[in-house]
């Protein structure tokens, strides 16, 4: 395991130059203190755990020191934001430190949050507020350990310096760990500023440093293309199955790597509704937990668009059309999981939609149905999930195919609970948890976070002791008012 002084930097895209970003150096925060850590992300820099508990941890994290290697630079871009094109975006509050080379070889972007002002920060101030921050912690690690592909956390470091929201707040900083940020957006910059040197510097960069396997394609970009569809189909039915919403699908907000990135008011649904949306600022709910799939392929499109450059239209369109049968055929694979299925039939797919219509309305807590129908037999454990529907008729002849469906596995309840139950997670974040131990932190109480950030690691395991964590939401818990802020 390495030090902190131990760290190996190779800034691949700082070499791009200043046409793709802008040296900025970190502004401090005052009298910084760690609030949590992530062992798990510390291991990805093969760092020692012991090492965020040294005092030059906090102050490296907090912007008072840099690695004589780092080189800060805010990154410039574009996008789609609610499905208007803003021409200049950026990075307005966070700053890539550089590149760190871990010992199996894999470079990791070290991005500070909340570094201070930038030739991006659009009016704002440049920092990120300590809930802001807490908040993506906890989703980044939490969804890692769900198997949702996502961006990662290192640390979330808390400080005295006051800054101004809808009310006055303290600054903090987070620092993301991500093998790339280049967005969509990066691609829609150079495309419609009409810099086409920068545009193919851009794509040779993504794929030398990310899709090295592409170059050996006859038409590299639209293998490129091809590669994003393919991952962010999957990256969504996983959202879908889990009950994911991001909130801000923002095309600047969509990772090349095909990962979940740019987390702002995100929400686990609590009672199954298709049409929630998590975030507050959402007026016309284009980013609602139903749009989620049409919202990608939109996004897609987006980033097809500013690769006509280097490919024809219609090989674009018809690499675009893979993402619904893909998001599909990955949707129905992860729900059959869910359901303790261990093969396909023909009437799966209906099976699902039909149990999710009847969760519709009936107020069904999402993540614990799918935990408790894999507690006991299918005939008990639907004797019991009943209670919690309107249309009981409807549930019990769902339940009866349910059942015969369930029959033609020979394995055991044994078997079958420990399957489902591998990928039903007992523990799932919650917004009302979420804000519980954010308002600890407030009052300088960092236990409950660090707490809740070790149980949603394990989200599968039972935990004794933490069964509180897996309860249903308290009602003011389900309707906590999220937004861009957040």
């Amino acid at each position: 395991m390495k030090s902190l002084t131990d760290l190996t930097f190779d800034n691949r895209f700082a070499r791009l130059g200043d046409a793709f970003s802008t040296e900025v150096l970190p502004e401090p925060i005052a009298e910084p203190r760690l609030v949590v850590a992530s062992p798990a992300a510390m291991a990805l820099l093969d760092l020692d755990p012991a090492e965020a508990e040294c005092e030059e941890f906090a102050q490296l994290f907090a912007g008072h020191k840099l690695w004589h290697e780092a080189e800060p630079r805010a990154m410039v871009y574009s996008g789609h934001q609610f499905g208007v094109y803003n021409p200049r975006l950026g990075d307005g509050r966070g700053l890539l430190l550089g590149e760190v080379v871990n010992a199996a070889g894999e470079h990791w972007d070290l991005h500070l949050n909340g570094a201070g002002q930038t030739p991006y920060s659009r009016m704002g101030d440049g920092r990120a507020v300590l809930r802001s921050s807490i908040r993506e912690f906890l989703a980044s690690e939490h969804l890692h350990a769900l198997g949702i592909p996502t961006s990662r956390a290192l640390c979330v470091t808390a400080s005295n310096t006051p800054v101004w929201r809808e009310k006055k707040e303290s600054a903090a900083m987070l620092l993301r760990l991500a093998r790339s940020h280049v967005r969509f957006g990066h691609f829609e910059y150079f495309y419609y500023t009409r810099q086409p040197e920068q545009l193919k510097q851009l794509g040779e960069h993504v794929l030398s440093c990310h899709f090295p396997d592409c170059l050996e394609q006859e038409q590299p970009y639209l293998a490129l293309f091809r590669e994003v569809v393919e991952r962010n189909a999957a990256l969504i039915a996983h959202w879908q199955a889990y009950g994911f919403c991001h909130g801000v699908m923002n095309s600047d907000n969509m990772s090349i790597l095909g990962i979940t990135f740019d987390y702002g008011p995100y929400a686990f649904l609590d009672d199954f509704d298709a049409n929630h949306i998590c975030n507050h600022s959402d007026d016309s709910g284009r980013y609602s937990f139903s749009n989620q799939v049409p919202i990608a392929q939109w996004n897609l499109a987006a980033l097809g668009q500013a690769l006509t450059a280097f490919v024809e239209i219609e090989a674009l369109r018809e690499a675009l059309g893979l993402f619904l049968p893909l998001y599909q055929a990955h949707y129905l694979d992860l729900m059959r999981r869910r359901l303790g299925l261990t093969d396909a039939a023909e009437g799966d797919e209906a099976l699902i939609q039909r149990l999710l219509q009847l969760m519709q309305g009936s107020a069904v807590d999402y993540t614990n149905f799918f935990r408790a129908l894999g507690d006991s037999a299918p005939e008990q454990a639907l004797a019991r999930l009943c209670e919690d529907f309107v249309d009981l008729a409807g549930f019990d002849a769902w339940a009866a195919d349910y059942q015969a469906r369930c029959a033609a596995d020979d394995g055991g309840q044994e078997a079958r609970r420990a399957r489902m139950h591998g990928v039903n997670p007992k523990y799932i974040l919650r917004n009302y948890l979420a804000q519980q131990v954010i308002e600890a932190a407030e009052q300088g109480d960092y236990g409950p976070v660090r707490e809740l950030h070790a149980v949603l690691s394990r989200p599968f395991d039972e935990q004794p002791g933490m069964e509180r964590y897996a309860e249903r939401p308290p009602e003011w818990g389900k309707h906590l008012a999220i937004s861009c802020s957040s």
